[in-house]
């Protein structure tokens, strides 16, 4: 039986937790998963270079084949060993510069030319099955037998327009860099700037849905949210409560799906995940995934919080967001001590650091590669944190012992995950919020007009 995991991981734990490898606990959880592999954008056209994937400590190449097909293969030539990144894409297959031995995108030896007795029926090089969906090349790298369906959260029907898919490099394992999305605390401080306080009341601070601008001046009002768990079939939501300075209950609702997607608070409501795929044991993508579905009919919210006069980073970030598809450009890093400004953090931000997604990049990176967790001191705003590294341990350990991983079967609903946020009645049931049963879900949805 498996046994719940406590608060301060030991020595073991963090192991457990942190190493993604073939053979390891967490590294045979994740492979049970569809994971991203790579976006589609970096195997752009029929016939073109191949792409180097790094995925849980496998060295891997990605290529679109000449019909049109993405393969996803080891990046050793089985022969000799040579790096198949550098073959050559053609006639539907890689073919290695060394000797010219040629794989299709199933690995399948399908022409040995240097060989006078060929035996290319009898070679294969490792290959891992991929799907497409929503600007990003999904593989599965499990047990054949155990093979699940792809998990829909939105991208299958939606048209390409319609979807926006980017990735960034972090330096440090996925799980300290994801435990940033599910921190609701952290946004009273490592976000903040001054000029909040000029914001002026523009008289949302009521129950219903607020603006974003308002939510702001909620962060830096209350710093110490009270948390609210949920426990779901695909993980948990949780709700940050805050107190407005009016004296309402505002919550935030996050959630944290198996085995590395998150979804962060939105006025009213939000299906857009983030994923945190590690790329090794220390490093990770942090992709980013927008359904655009209509999700907001009514324009709640107002501005978004980069468009926000007063937000300092908003030009910056305003011009970044018009192409939020491909692999980010890191500016902001530790070489370049990420650019803190020592006089910005004393006068304007209390970071200093003006890139809004680089501050949750310098605390998680700073910590270390793999931070040792056995050394923290955690507090009640921890909860979340703290929940979900109970659920991955013990479904890694679960899964050693036959059990299934959890949210992998195709008889659920995963384009029904949403969060959001809002000021609530002061009888009104939070859990509620971006469900289904949601009255602006509805009218978003199904056109049923909401009350609000």
């Amino acid at each position: 039986m498996v046994e719940e995991v406590v608060a301060v991981l030991s020595e073991e734990e963090n192991e457990i937790l942190t190493r993604v490898g073939p053979g390891t606990l967490m590294g045979n959880l994740l492979r049970r998963y569809w994971i991203p592999a790579c976006l589609s954008a970096e195997v752009p056209e029929p016939g073109g270079a191949p792409a180097r994937v790094r995925l849980l400590g496998e060295d891997l190449v990605a290529f679109r084949d000449t019909n049109g097909e993405v393969g996803l293969v080891d990046e050793h030539c089985p022969h000799r060993g040579a790096s198949l990144y550098f073959g050559r894409n053609e006639d539907c297959g890689l073919r290695c510069v060394y000797h010219g031995w040629a794989f299709d995108r199933t690995g399948q030896c399908i022409d040995m030319p240097s060989e006078p007795r060929p035996f290319a029926d009898r070679i294969q090089v490792t290959a891992y099955p991929v799907h497409e969906s929503g600007g990003v090349v999904w593989t599965y790298m499990g047990p054949k037998e155990t093979m699940t369906p792809f998990r829909d959260f939105g991208t299958e029907s939606m048209p390409a327009d319609k979807v926006s898919a980017f990735k960034t490099h972090s330096t440090c394992n996925f799980i300290q860099s994801m435990e940033g999305n599910l921190d609701s605390a952290h946004i009273s401080f490592l976000h903040q700037f001054n000029a909040i306080d000029d914001i002026p009341d523009d008289g949302t601070d009521k129950p219903g849905y607020l603006s974003n601008a308002m939510s702001m001046k909620i962060w830096r009002y209350d710093k110490a949210p009270r948390f609210e768990m949920e426990e779901t079939w695909y993980g948990y939501r949780y709700g940050a409560m805050r107190t407005t300075p009016n004296g309402h209950r505002h919550v935030r609702i996050n959630a944290f799906v198996f085995p590395f997607n998150t979804l962060v608070a939105n006025v009213p409501y939000s299906v857009n995940q983030g994923l945190f795929v590690p790329i090794d044991d220390t490093n990770c993508w942090r992709y980013f995934i927008a359904t655009h579905e209509p999700a907001n009919p009514r324009g709640l919210g107002g501005a978004p919080f980069f468009a926000v006069p007063q937000f300092p980073y908003a030009p910056l970030l305003l011009n970044r967001s018009e192409n939020r598809s491909g692999v980010t450009p890191r500016m902001w890093t530790a070489e370049n001590e990420y650019q803190i400004d020592r006089d910005a953090q004393r006068k304007t931000s209390f970071s200093g650091i003006n890139d809004f997604g680089s501050q949750d990049m310098m605390v998680t990176e700073t910590m270390g590669p793999i931070y040792d967790r056995s050394k923290e001191h955690l507090g009640t705003t921890d909860v979340a944190v703290i929940r979900m590294r109970a659920l991955l341990i013990n479904a890694a350990k679960a899964l050693a012992e036959g059990q299934e991983p959890p949210a992998v079967g195709a008889d659920h609903d995963y384009r029904s995950i949403r969060v959001g946020e809002k000021i609530l009645e002061p009888d009104e049931d939070w859990t509620v919020i971006g469900t289904d049963q949601d009255p602006i879900v509805r009218e978003a949805l199904f056109g049923e007009p909401a009350s609000l």
